[in-house]
C-alpha cells in the first residue's frame, strides 16, 4: 500500500519552491514526481527585502510568512492534481519554509524559516510538520544542514566511501563512509548559486548563467580569488553552517574594490565559479577514501562547474545523483518528504557530527489539518 509524502523546499537563491512527491511504502523511497513553481515577483521582491535588515520588518515579514505559505499550498495541490493524487492520500507534508535569517552562531542563535505551516494544512487539507531547524538548534546544533541524514538513509553504501556534494544557494558536502562505525560529516562549504546568480543578473540581466556558458568565456582572477578565499569562514571546523548573511554582492563588491585595477564582470563570474569549486574541493580532499562524489541542486545543471570540479576531483569518479535515481534538482525537496516521514514514524532528523547537537531528536512541529 502506498506511503505517500509531499516535500516542500525552497533555498537561498530563491530561485522557486520544489515540490517532491514521495512513496515511503518500499525500503527505498521512490521520487514519483517533483516540480518547480517559482515565486510571485512582488512577493519575490519582498523575500529578498527581508534578507537585509530594513524598516519595518516584522509587518513585511508576517506578511511574507502568510503569502509563502499560500505559494506553497498551491504549489503542492498542483502537484497533486496533475499527478491524479488526492489530498486525502498523502500522509503528510514537510515544509522547510522560507529562509529569511540564518544566525547559528553566538549566544541565543537562530535560524528564521517563513511560510506559516497552519495556512498551509488549512489551505491544502494535509498535515503539515514543518520548523525542521529549531530543535537542532534548542540542543545547541547548528540547524543546519539537514539533508545528511537522508543522504544516509538513500545514498550510503557499504563498499564505497561517498561525498555527497548540494549546489544550492549555499554548497553543503555530507561525507558518507563505508565504514558504519565511522562518523557520517556533513556541513556548508560556502557559496553555492546565490552569488554566481546575483552577479550574472546585475550583469547580464538574467537569473542564472545558463550551463555556466559566460563564465567559461574567461578564466578566474588569481587576486581576486586569493582575496575571496581568506575568508575566515572557509578555514573554520565543522560543524558549521553559512548563509547569504556573510556571502552576498556587498561582501563580494568590498573585495573587487580592493583591486589595484576593475575586472571585467565576466572574469568576476568565473572567479566565482573557482570560489564555489575550491571551497568544495578542498573540504572533500580532506576524507581520502572516497571514491565517489555526487553532485545536487542546481549547480548539478552548471555544465562549467561540473568540468572544474571534475578537474579537481580527478581522484574520484563525479556523478550527478540523477545516477542514483534521484534527479538532482529534487533531492532537498525529497529530504523533506523523507523528514516529514521521520518525524511520524520517530525517527530522529539530524545527525550530532554533522549539526553539533548534544543528541539526536524527532526534527519538526507538527500541524494538523483539525
Amino acid at each position: 500500500m502506498s506511503q505517500f509524502y509531499l516535500g516542500l523546499m525552497s533555498g537561498t537563491s530563491m530561485d522557486g519552491v520544489d515540490v517532491a512527491l514521495v512513496d515511503f511504502s518500499e525500503p527505498h523511497p521512490r521520487l514519483l514526481d517533483c516540480q518547480t513553481y517559482p515565486y510571485p515577483e512582488e512577493l519575490l521582491t519582498i523575500l529578498h527585502r527581508l534578507c537585509k535588515s530594513s524598516d519595518n520588518e516584522i509587518d513585511l515579514m508576517g506578511h511574507a510568512d502568510r503569502a509563502v505559505a499560500k505559494v506553497f499550498a498551491d504549489a503542492s495541490l498542483q502537484l497533486l492534481k496533475d499527478n491524479y493524487v488526492t489530498k486525502e492520500q498523502i500522509i503528510a507534508l514537510g515544509s522547510h519554509g522560507q529562509t529569511i535569517r540564518h544566525i547559528p552562531s553566538g549566544e541565543n542563535s537562530f535560524s528564521l524559516q517563513i511560510g506559516d505551516p497552519n495556512t498551509i494544512a488549512t489551505l491544502t487539507g494535509i498535515d503539515v510538520i514543518a520548523d525542521f531547524r529549531r530543535k537542532d538548534i534548542a540542543l545547541g546544533g547548528q540547524g543546519a544542514p539537514l539533508v545528511p541524514a537522508f543522504h544516509q538513509a538513500i545514498f550510503s553504501n557499504k563498499e564505497k566511501s561517498r561525498v555527497v556534494v548540494n549546489i544550492g544557494g549555499i554548497s553543503n558536502i555530507t561525507y558518507l563512509p563505508k565504514n558504519s562505525t565511522s562518523q557520517i560529516i556533513g556541513f556548508d562549504t560556502g557559496p553555492g548559486n546565490t552569488l554566481l546568480d546575483a552577479w550574472c543578473y546585475q550583469h547580464t540581466g538574467k537569473t542564472y548563467d545558463d550551463k555556466g556558458r559566460w563564465a567559461a568565456q574567461s578564466v578566474a582572477d588569481p587576486k581576486l580569488l586569493q582575496s575571496l578565499l581568506s575568508h575566515p569562514y572557509f578555514s573554520a571546523p565543522a560543524p558549521k553552517s553559512t548563509g547569504r548573511e556573510l556571502f552576498n554582492l556587498a561582501w563580494l563588491q568590498q573585495h573587487i574594490s580592493e583591486l589595484p585595477q576593475p575586472l571585467d564582470p565576466q572574469t568576476v563570474q568565473a572567479t566565482l565559479v573557482a570560489l564555489t569549486t575550491l571551497s568544495i574541493t578542498k573540504q572533500v580532499k580532506q576524507f581520502k577514501d572516497v571514491e565517489e562524489v555526487y553532485v545536487c541542486g542546481g549547480g548539478a545543471r552548471n555544465e562549467f562547474l561540473l568540468e572544474e570540479l571534475e578537474s579537481e576531483l580527478h581522484e574520484c569518479e563525479l556523478y550527478t545523483t540523477d545516477e542514483l535515481g534521484v534527479t538532482a534538482d529534487a533531492v532537498e525537496a525529497m529530504a523533506f518528504a523523507w523528514l516529514a516521514y521521520a518525524h511520524i514514524n520517530k525517527i530522529p532528523g539530524n545527525i550530532t557530527s554533522v549539526t553539533g547537537a548534544c543528541r539526536t531528536a524527532i526534527l519538526g512541529t507538527y500541524c494538523p489539518t483539525s
